[in-house]
């Protein structure tokens, strides 16, 4: 059954998964809205009025959201969801064969429950893979296939040895892509002088029809993606609220992993701060959190499992750049009296662990 919430109460869930982005769930969010109701009113009205589908077009940098979005939007609404990627259709030799397998992936999905998967959603990454790194033909070909799957058709598909006949009217199909060159496409149609002052965000909200064909996209294809939804890179700060906002974030992933050693992890805000910092160096969205969070979390998570009553770790600034080792605190039973780690002091050197009685401190700094 499909939770069909409100546009505003889609952007108010998004917001526990996804950081910023407020235009692109907004414009998400009221199609998603649209194309539910119109299958609610395509099962219910009498009449000859028909509601054309609105598939959705995404376009933004590596790692602004697109797919974390449109995850996201799948498991609000309750929808069977699946992903496709578009490079997987260039390098095909069976290009009708290869989109096929969306629909058996939806397929299988709902276990071969051909209404359900007519309810799905079908998310096609790198669409812009299409037209870049292979001769135009070919992109053009493979366009010109997808044309009725993605508009709505009925089609065969083979399932587990049978045929099954499968309406794609009401599936909706959300491409998404970076589409590098797109904002200097624009820039020359519009003048560097009109479009000087504006980032490529602002330069892609600009977008006309004439500069997806100047980048190789039909004209009968971007047709059928109405609805356009512009994401914008992550800067420093929805980096660093990205690493610990959402649900799902990385440092709760690493909180839970190290939980079942029974064992706290802190990092502290200047480390927060610091590997925001680097991630936006790589240019990588907020892949790179997860790129720069292992480079020092792989050593430690092979540490911990063999440190005997270790109570807490500390992640410093200096242990993100790979300049310092991480603080343990030590928990230990000694003469029926138990020791507690308490917070270092800014001179030492290692650890400092208080008897609450005898003030004998222990330390240990890795």
């Amino acid at each position: 059954m499909i939770n069909l919430y409100t546009p505003a109460e889609i952007v108010s869930k998004l917001d526990e998964y996804v950081i910023g982005q407020d235009d692109a769930k907004r414009v998400l969010a009221v199609a998603v809205y649209n194309h539910y109701k119109r299958v609610q009113f395509a099962q219910a009205a009498s009449g000859d009025v028909e509601i054309k589908k609105s598939n959705i077009m995404m376009m933004g940098p590596t790692g602004s959201g697109k797919t974390l979005l449109v995850t996201s939007l799948a498991k609000i609404l309750n929808t069977n969801f699946v992903t496709a990627d578009a490079t997987a259709i260039v390098a095909s030799d069976n290009i009708s064969e290869e989109i096929n397998k969306m629909l058996v992936k939806l397929l299988d999905k709902t276990n071969g429950d051909v209404r359900a998967a007519e309810m799905g959603i079908i998310f096609l990454d790198e669409i812009d893979k299409l037209v870049t790194g292979v001769n135009r033909m070919k992109g053009e070909t493979i366009q010109q296939i997808m044309l009725k799957i993605v508009e709505g058709t009925i089609a065969e598909v083979v399932y587990k040895g049978q045929l099954l006949k499968m309406d794609t009217n009401n599936i909706l199909f959300i491409c998404g892509g970076a589409f590098v060159d797109l904002p200097g496409i624009i820039r020359s149609r519009m003048g560097e002088r009109e479009t000087l002052l504006l980032d490529d965000f602002q330069v892609l909200k600009l977008l006309v029809v004439e500069d997806f064909a100047s980048f190789g996209m039909i004209p009968e294809f971007c047709g059928r993606f109405p609805v356009t939804v512009v994401l914008q890179a992550l800067n420093h700060a929805a980096l660093k609220e990205a690493l610990v906002k959402p649900k799902n974030s990385l440092i709760s992933q690493y909180e839970k992993m190290l939980e079942v050693e029974n064992v706290e992890i802190e990092f502290n805000p200047a480390s927060l701060d610091k590997i925001a910092e680097l991630a936006e160096k790589l240019h990588t969205g907020a892949r790179g959190l997860r790129t720069i969070c292992e480079r020092f979390m792989t050593q430690i998570m092979f540490d911990i499992p063999n440190e005997q009553n270790l109570k807490k770790v500390t992640i410093t600034p200096e242990v993100v750049e790979g300049k310092a080792k991480p603080i343990y605190y030590f928990t230990v039973s000694r003469s029926g009296a138990e020791l507690t780690a308490v917070d270092p002091l800014p001179q030492r050197a290692t650890s400092p662990y208080t008897d609450e009685v005898g003030g004998e401190k222990y330390g240990k700094n890795y």
